[in-house]
């Protein structure tokens, strides 16, 4: 079982459009509403490639029984109320903007606790964790990093998908694999890298406190994996146009999936992956669904490229 940590879920509202103007009214096409948050998203995606997965994190009651009626759940109640997010896709190109609540803040001093011991208890049934996305107010940013350290120790594969002060301190959790996007990794290594080797140069202090593994995801330039083993970038021959929203939790879904069948992984294999399902999530309008059938048609054009060893830090 793969288990994934969301302790920021969201309500995730699409409006669908012919073609969105600013500062003009719009008719709507249609509407959707579904439960979601980036772990969500992660979780429906490993259903969808055939990885039996549970979702858990903080969440009101209402929420958890919507989430029960779709997936295995175990949320810890500690949320007043669950916020939403709201992406206006446009018909006309796939184009998608999204508007993101901050969420509620959690009054419940012992929701942390609770839901690490919650983690804690499952970790002998899982072989694979994600933690994914913000933090509602009222959580230490500490928490992502203090579970993962807990997973990492018990010997499971942990992807920590945080961005921020709960980024910084994941990355000092020995064993712990990321998975930042442009803007989180600048954010995290101070540097604005934009070549493949330079990104992967500039995660290599991270390497060297601990970190198991950094994946780069970089949008329509693909993605980078750095290991002390070596560094690849992996990207597909032309861009496809859609919703990016979700993206990134496919990715997570593929690469934890790979990571948590026994064995060393195979980095440049789950990067084709991880490529192939991200892409696959891209046009579908909504977050946490792929289109199977694209994703096993375009994982063998994906291409694949090993770039040079980074140079130790001399920082």
């Amino acid at each position: 079982m793969i288990l994934t940590v969301t302790m920021n879920p969201a309500y995730d509202m699409t409006y669908r459009v012919e073609r969105f103007e600013r500062g003009q009214a719009h008719r709507v096409r249609s509407v959707e509403q579904r439960i979601g948050g980036k772990g969500i998203n992660v979780t429906r995606v490993l259903n969808q490639l055939g990885k039996y997965a549970r979702a858990t994190g903080f969440a009101d009651h209402a929420f958890a029984a919507a989430a029960e009626l779709e997936m295995p759940v175990d949320f810890v109640h500690a949320l007043p109320w669950v916020r939403r997010t709201v992406v206006i896709s446009e018909s006309e190109d796939g184009t998608a903007t999204a508007l993101w609540e901050p969420g509620a803040r959690v009054s419940n001093p012992h929701a942390a606790e609770q839901l690490t011991i919650r983690v804690a208890g499952l970790l002998p049934d899982i072989n694979g964790l994600v933690i994914s996305g913000s933090l509602p107010g009222g959580i230490d940013h500490g928490l992502p990093a203090e579970v993962a350290r807990i997973a990492v120790e018990a010997g499971v594969p942990t992807i920590c998908d945080v961005d921020g002060e709960a980024l910084r301190l994941a990355a000092e959790v020995p064993g712990v694999i990321l998975m930042p996007n442009t803007e989180e990794l600048e954010r995290l290594t101070g540097l604005v890298p934009v070549t493949p080797g330079e990104v992967a140069h500039a995660v290599r202090p991270l390497l060297e406190r601990g970190v198991r593994a950094i994946v780069a995801t970089r949008g329509a330039e693909g993605m980078i994996a750095v290991t002390a083993d070596g560094a690849w970038m992996a990207e597909l021959p032309e861009v496809l146009a859609g919703n990016p929203t979700g993206a990134g939790d496919s990715a997570a879904a593929a690469v934890i999936a790979a990571l948590s069948e026994p064995g060393e992984p195979d980095w440049p294999a789950i990067l084709v992956d991880a490529v192939a399902t991200s892409a696959a999530a891209v046009v579908i309008p909504v977050a946490g669904e792929i289109d199977r059938c694209l994703r096993t048609r375009i994982a063998p054009t994906v291409v694949v490229e090993k770039l040079s060893a980074p140079s130790p830090s001399t920082a």
